[in-house]
């Protein structure tokens, strides 16, 4: 894999940091600020809010800048939000400094996808992308924990400045490792192509399995902790446990998926899917005992993450000649269902469901996720043979002769 997918890697974690570590600093932020808890947990909206809007925005508007020029840019925006973010002690211009980070992360989620799959080649679109979201992974892992005890030993601003310094030395490796130029005049991006690309029906319903797949992780992922302290009855202090074994469930399972989806994308995408089902209802029938929930975290880990690389590389398959603004638009889906997941799950809690109640909807959303993907792969198998009727098989055998 070349050395500049990994440093699109680096830069995913610089970013994919910020993004998560607000979880961890609310209560802090809220004192230092004069707010509440709650309106502090805004600035986590503020930052989706960003994302689901950036990403095809951006790529819109940037779609014929050389690539390296456009993520360094959206970095270069980044590091100056984050340090605006870290000097103020205003609440609306935070939340402001919110919205323009998680914009220009998405806008450089896009174009690193793009990069990654075009430096990777075709045989490793999979391969490239687990790379390059394994950012987001490890910074799950690591940087969110690691983001979080900064900010209680130095103070919540530290925590944006580890992150600013962190993407400013990944522009320096995007600068070293990115070619620059733009490409030849038969590879320029076209808008008039990208959105005829845009209307392709196959290439919605794999935003929908994105979004489905998605929010129906997160509606299990985001009440996990209460979910094993309320009705596991595992003590608070186990919750980081609990969140690394749903790391490292993660980290193996989009090792795992970017191996094979290349060769295998609509298998990967059924047996993770498949394996989420099964994993989410069995949080919701056996959160009651402590050993089962905690093997339970680490397989909704690595099912969750193992379809990353296949839902992404499936884009690129249908969007092969105009796939910036397709790759966009699936960061889009993507943060469709970071919102409506836990959104789900919260009315259901609300309404006295009891926190199993969101493993049941997120078992819901990704048993709907496999039906379109189930889906696609039919309608692609038909596309093929329709394209290649020399593939099908013929319905009996035709004697051979040789015609004497």
């Amino acid at each position: 894999m070349p050395l500049a997918v990994h440093v699109l890697g680096l830069a995913i974690f610089a970013q994919g940091t910020s993004e998560l570590m607000i979880a961890g600093l609310l209560p802090e932020m809220a004192a230092d600020l004069g707010v509440s808890v709650s309106a502090t947990g805004l600035l986590i909206s503020a930052f989706a809010l960003g994302m689901l809007a950036g990403a095809p925005a951006l790529a819109v508007l940037t779609l014929r800048w050389p690539r390296r020029t456009a993520m360094l840019t959206f970095l270069a925006v980044f590091v100056a939000a984050h340090v605006a973010g870290a000097l103020t002690d205003d609440y609306a211009v935070l939340f402001g400094t919110r919205v323009v980070a998680a914009f220009v992360y998405a806008g450089f989620w896009a174009a690193a996808s793009v990069t990654a799959i075009g430096l990777a080649g075709p045989d490793a679109r999979g391969r490239a992308m687990a790379v390059v979201a394994g950012g987001l992974t490890v910074a799950t892992v690591a940087g969110l924990p690691a983001g979080t005890v900064l900010g209680q030993h130095y103070g919540w601003r530290a925590a944006f400045w580890a992150v600013a310094a962190l993407s400013a030395l990944a522009m320096i490796g995007v600068f070293a490792t990115i070619p620059g130029g733009r490409p030849g005049a038969a590879g320029t991006p076209r808008l008039r192509d990208e959105l005829r690309t845009m209307a392709m029906p196959r290439l919605w319903a794999a935003y929908a399995t994105t979004a489905l797949a998605t929010s129906g992780l997160l509606a299990t992922f985001g009440y996990l902790a209460p979910l094993v302290t309320e009705v596991t009855g595992l003590s608070e202090g186990s919750v980081p446990l609990v969140m690394a074994l749903y790391g490292l469930g993660a980290t193996i399972g989009i090792t795992l998926g970017g191996r094979v989806a290349d060769r295998r994308p609509f298998t990967t995408l059924h047996v993770g899917l498949a394996g989420g089902v099964v994993v989410s209802a069995g949080l919701a029938l056996l959160a009651g005992a402590p050993a089962p929930t905690l093997v339970l975290a680490l397989l909704l880990g690595g099912a969750g993450f193992g379809i990353n690389p296949a839902l992404n590389t499936r884009v690129f398959a249908l969007a092969e000649g105009a796939p910036t603004l397709a790759a966009a638009v699936n960061i889009s889906a993507f943060n469709v269902g970071i919102t409506v997941g836990p959104w789900l799950g919260g009315l259901a809690i609300d309404a006295g469901l009891g926190y199993r109640s969101v493993a049941w909807i997120g078992a819901a959303l990704i048993a709907a996720a496999l039906v379109t993907a189930a889906s696609a792969a039919l309608s692609s198998r038909r596309s093929a043979v329709r394209a290649n009727p020399a593939a099908e098989p013929a319905a009996a055998p035709v004697p051979v002769t040789d015609g004497r």
